[in-house]
């Protein structure tokens, strides 16, 4: 999936849940604008389409992330719902089914 996206969406609601889990929302950021492994999450995509992105922030440390894509005056804009360092058991699997995206 390729995105075609002006920027983020922020408010105080998506940027405190964002938060909750110790992401900063520069990370998020900086993760979403590298190379990430995005797939769409049809079991919680009720009222929109919501998407899952796996990466690595700029200093390796991997970040969970669900986002959907809104049209905010004429642009599309991420916005993301929730964010989460990854568990280490969570990495392993990814890096093993993506050994193209594993950090070097």
């Amino acid at each position: 999936m390729q995105l075609r996206v002006r920027g983020f969406d922020w408010d105080d609601g998506n940027r405190t849940k964002c938060q909750k889990h110790g992401v900063a929302v520069a990370e998020i950021e900086e993760m979403l604008a590298g190379v990430v492994l995005i797939v769409p999450d049809e079991a919680h995509s009720q009222s929109e389409a919501r998407h899952r992105a796996i990466g690595r922030t700029a200093s390796g440390r991997a970040v969970f992330i669900v986002f959907t894509i809104r049209e905010r005056g004429g642009a599309s804009l991420i916005r993301p719902i929730s964010a989460r360092y990854m568990h280490r058991h969570e990495i392993e699997s990814y890096e093993k089914e993506n050994p193209h995206l594993r950090q070097r």
